[in-house]
């Protein structure tokens, strides 16, 4: 347990922020990890988690970026049946010091980019935890297997083609 009670993350990798200037880490999750991660996501498993990453100092911290490598299985959105998911992506995540930790007139700008954001206070960082979190925003809530389909036939329900506003329209035109 941490200073503040709470377990540390299932696939930590802490770095010292002071030396993170053209790092680069391969960082590959153990089957302990990757069950402990599975259970968190709400997944059925996950066969392997694995990250390529180059850090750098930033202005106000640290950033990395890379390529997010996962083998998954998720349950079908529709049948409950395991599906299986290959993740290969790029990432990019910034650490920056915790509000707390900036000078008071210090102005803080916000882009587009600065979504992957993660506050950190002292001089660690997380790399496994930025990794999990990549993980976790690259799974697809409503992933549907190959028997979907047939799936949704047989209980009456209509595809999306045939349920959304465009099939209504042509229905409509039909008449």
């Amino acid at each position: 347990m941490s200073a503040a009670g709470m377990a540390p993350p299932e696939f930590s990798r802490p770095v010292d922020v002071r030396q993170v200037e053209g790092k680069h880490m391969q960082l590959t999750a153990s089957p302990e990890e990757c069950a402990a991660l599975a259970g968190r996501f709400g997944l059925v498993r996950i066969e392997r988690l694995a990250a390529e990453l180059v850090l750098a100092r930033s202005e106000n911290g640290a950033e990395g970026h890379g390529q997010l490598q996962a083998a998954i299985v998720q349950t079908c959105a529709v049948s409950g049946e395991d599906l299986p998911v290959t993740i290969d992506e790029p990432i990019f995540f910034r650490f920056v010091a915790a509000q707390g930790e900036r000078a008071p007139d210090e102005e803080v700008e916000i882009a587009l980019d600065d979504c992957d954001e993660i506050e950190f206070s002292g001089t660690m960082i997380d790399i496994g935890e930025a990794v999990a979190q990549s993980l976790a925003l690259a799974i697809d809530p409503f992933a549907v297997g190959p028997n979907a389909e047939e799936v949704r036939r047989k209980a009456g329900l209509l595809d999306e083609a045939a349920a959304g506003p465009f099939a209504a329209l042509a229905a409509l035109k039909g008449k």
